[in-house]
């Protein structure tokens, strides 16, 4: 998957443009055809605020079920509206928030004889992680980690608490744990230019 850094600038001021209108007039936008058929393959994409350095609201898809265009204007919209951990973002907040757009890779089965081999398997700053168990599931995208300075165990153990299971449920045979990775690109200050994302 090539996502050029024109790519990367185009999604994150589109996310930026989606969530002005959305809260502004409680309307989806419809995007122009250049960005649709720009965006016309099938990606999981996540898309985050931040707020002076702090989460604001993070939602997404992570699987490759729908087209890059239709998931971008959802996630935008649920990341500042349906968060549940946080109320609603308003208007006069947009200018304090920065915006920043994963592109994920689909996901791929961790595969091990011991499960004790799954920190071995896992390359911070790259990988993104999903644990799925009996009772639900829980995604961590690349940049938790590195931004937290986890390491491997403490990284699955963080993403099973974020699937609502004890911290070392990954050690359980049950459990099925995938990777994947993630193309950043995020806003240098609200509002200002956008970079990709080196992990």
């Amino acid at each position: 998957m090539i996502v050029s850094d024109e790519d990367g600038q185009t999604l994150v001021k589109t996310a930026r443009l989606i969530v002005t209108r959305y809260i502004k007039d409680g309307k989806k936008i419809e995007l122009s055809n250049d960005i649709k058929s720009k965006f016309s393959f099938k990606s999981g994409v996540f898309v985050t605020l931040d707020k002076k350095e702090n989460l604001r609201g993070c939602i997404g898809f992570p699987t490759p079920d729908r087209m890059l265009h239709q998931s971008l204007v959802d996630a935008s919209i649920a990341s500042s509206t349906e968060d549940p951990r946080f109320p609603p973002v308003e208007l006069q907040e947009l200018d304090d928030i920065t915006f920043e757009v994963t592109i994920l890779t689909p996901p791929i089965e961790i595969k091990v004889n011991d499960t004790l081999e799954y920190p071995k398997m896992i390359r911070i700053g790259r990988d993104g992680l999903i644990v799925k168990w009996e009772l639900g599931s829980g995604l961590l995208l690349p940049q938790v980690p590195v931004e937290y300075g986890w390491n491997e165990t403490e990284f699955l153990n963080h993403t099973c608490e974020k699937a609502g299971a004890p911290s070392s449920h990954w050690k359980q045979k049950s459990v099925k744990i995938s990777k994947f990775e993630g193309i950043i690109f995020k806003e240098t200050k609200p509002n200002g230019p956008v970079k990709r994302l080196e992990l």
